[in-house]
């Protein structure tokens, strides 16, 4: 241990080691507990010398979420927008999966990095390719939201939770009691319709995967049906 932490401290100190070591602490411990204190303990330097490569707290955050977004494959070439785009977002959502924090550190910042604006670039770029008009993209960005980034918010979303604490798996949430399911019986009529995965955001009977990509399909299914259809937004006086 002591001979590691003698190499740690002979290794130059650069933005690139310093942001993969955020990303490790909030990956271990959740995003709350990262400080630049507890960042300069871990990498065997003053807090100070953080100082030369990330101006602030704000700044680091912003390094850590051009990380994470530079580990999502890139877009491969096909002449089926669907599909590209598609197994982008499953391979963002893989790895938002691998840093539960992501989401939030994502939604809390005032702006985009520019990983992420280059990556919602390239996005809208293959939706363009694939024929679509730019007023179909403008609104399929909407419709997509946060989704297309690899996460959405849940009804019941434990994960949020799990970032925060940095729980590598979240508790499952509790089922309706008895009383509940008799006062909103078709809550709990869903509730029991399927069966996936016991460690869902939701709890039994629902498999957070799935439920994503049915979404998801669903939604690229219905965009490209628009097109098809060359469908342009209504237009609006003012």
């Amino acid at each position: 241990m002591a001979e590691q932490a003698g190499t740690l401290r002979r290794t130059p100190l650069s933005r690139d080691r310093i942001l993969r070591a955020a990303v490790a602490l909030a990956d271990e411990a959740g995003i709350e507990s990262l400080s630049m204190r507890n960042l300069a303990q871990e990498l065997g330097v003053v807090p100070m010398a953080l100082y030369k490569h990330v101006a602030n707290k704000d700044e680091l955050l912003d390094g850590m979420i051009d990380v994470i977004v530079g580990e999502i494959e890139p877009l491969v070439p096909d002449a089926d927008w669907q599909r590209a785009l598609r197994r982008r977002i499953l391979s963002a959502r893989q790895v938002l999966r691998r840093h539960l924090w992501a989401p939030l550190a994502i939604e809390s910042r005032n702006m985009a990095t520019p990983a992420v604006l280059a990556y919602l670039d390239s996005m809208v770029g293959t939706l363009r390719a694939g024929g679509l008009s730019a007023d179909l993209a403008h609104h399929v960005m909407h419709a997509l939201g946060s989704r297309i980034l690899g996460f959405s918010q849940e009804l019941f979303d434990a994960s949020r939770q799990a970032g925060r604490s940095g729980a590598t798996e979240p508790e499952p949430a509790a089922g309706l009691p008895p009383e509940a399911a008799a006062r909103f019986p078709h809550l709990a009529e869903i509730a029991t319709a399927a069966s996936h995965d016991d460690g869902s955001v939701v709890g039994q009977g629902c498999d957070d995967q799935f439920e994503f990509e049915f979404a998801l399909d669903l939604l690229l299914d219905g965009i490209e049906r628009l097109r098809q259809q060359g469908w342009r937004s209504a237009h609006r006086p003012g």
